[in-house]
């Protein structure tokens, strides 16, 4: 047996469905402080911990010295570790003899060098065979054991050349070296030799070979009488 069961019909906009309206949460207790900062700090720690480490390797590479550039405590000083006023230094050779005599206004040793600078120098240097050399200069540069001595402004020096005629140098720079016995300049200079005068751009003269070289351009006054040996010019004009 069938059975039928028959529904009225229902217009399409007669069937709706009604929106249920929000169910409302209840309200969340607020929590402790202390959780909240721990919650925070767990957020953002990472975070602070990149930037602490980023800042730290800014700073290393900022304040690392590279390889090639010296450390601020190998750097030369500038200024002298101590100074003297009116003061004489002699050297002796290894028998006791007077082997050089400097004296000035002051005298400043820097240590980092071994240099001393002295105003007003004047300096008294005995050669192994007896033969005095008297130099001067408005100021000296020497180095620690005294063999090389570089006469600055108004220099002169006055030597005996081999034969033991007088010799006088002049000029605004002379370069001497004791042990070796030579005078250089790199700047005009004046000889006088027996009588005679050699004014150069420059000059080597070295006291062992007699041997006296001018540079540059070069003015002489020779006086017939001179028995000097002629200097050696070169690149003269």
């Amino acid at each position: 047996m069938a059975l039928e069961l028959h529904l009225p019909d229902l217009d399409d906009g007669a069937l709706s469905l009604a929106p249920m309206p929000p169910r409302a949460l209840p309200p969340r207790a607020p929590l402790p402080w202390h959780q909240r900062a721990r919650e925070l700090l767990a957020t953002y720690l990472p975070l602070v911990l990149m930037l602490l480490l980023a800042l730290g390797t800014w700073w290393l590479v900022r304040n690392t010295p590279s390889a090639d550039q010296p450390n601020e405590s190998s750097l030369p000083r500038k200024e002298p570790d101590y100074t003297m006023d009116n003061f004489v230094v002699e050297r002796f050779d290894k028998d006791g003899r007077l082997k050089l005599r400097m004296q000035g206004d002051q005298l400043r040793h820097f240590a980092d060098t071994e240099i001393i600078e002295v105003d007003r120098a004047r300096v008294r240097a005995v050669a192994a065979d007896g033969r005095v050399t008297l130099a001067q200069a408005q100021r000296a540069i020497a180095n620690g054991d005294g063999s090389e001595v570089q006469l600055i402004g108004d220099a002169r020096v006055d030597s005996t050349g081999p034969r033991g005629e007088p010799i006088q140098f002049r000029g605004e720079f002379l370069h001497a070296f004791l042990n070796t016995e030579r005078l250089r300049s790199h700047l005009p200079v004046l000889v006088q030799r027996e009588g005679s005068e050699f004014r150069a751009a420059g000059m080597d003269y070295d006291h062992l070979s007699g041997l006296l070289k001018l540079e540059g351009k070069i003015k002489a006054t020779l006086l017939p009488s001179s028995t000097a040996a002629k200097p050696t010019a070169g690149n003269a004009k």
